[in-house]
């Protein structure tokens, strides 16, 4: 797959491993920014990544900012995209397996690098199940999702 990363100064520590763990685990990675502990705005690289995601340029997204939720709601802003604040490897894979994530954001302020990893390897491992009761309750996400986009045309 295709993955997209982006943070910004407080998901920082956390970006350089997932990349590593990403690659090693043989996908493609784009990394978006931030390079450094310098302080920025994170809507500035979460935007980036759910845009990359939502245009088809890759597969997935990974985020990290100190929270977390920050930068899961940037990328929720975006249309087609469905991110989420991960801290264990559950909501990781249910998330891709059951609701078709394609954004994962995590918290450097709150989870440590070795559990980051995990989670990344849960996400990045997990596929949309297909199930007939997932692919109705997805379609409804996405019908909600439509329906406002037509209310702010």
């Amino acid at each position: 797959m295709r993955i997209a990363v982006g943070c910004d100064h407080a998901g920082f520590p956390l970006k350089r491993p997932a990349i590593a763990e990403a690659r090693r685990l043989g996908h493609e990675v784009v990394d978006l920014g931030t390079d450094s502990t310098h302080a920025v705005d994170y809507p500035d690289f979460a935007g980036a990544v759910a845009e990359a995601v939502a245009v088809g340029d890759v597969d997935r997204g990974m985020l990290f900012c100190g929270s977390g939720v920050g930068a899961s709601i940037v990328a929720n802003k975006v249309p087609g995209v469905r991110a989420a604040t991960c801290h264990d490897t559950y909501s990781a894979h249910q998330g891709v397996e059951h609701d078709d994530m394609n954004v994962l954001s995590l918290g450097a302020r709150v989870i440590g690098e070795e559990l980051a990893l995990e989670i990344v390897r849960s996400f990045l491992g997990a596929s949309f199940s297909g199930d007939e009761r997932h692919v109705r309750r997805l379609a409804k996400v996405i019908a909600i999702e439509a329906r406002h986009q037509r209310l702010d045309a």
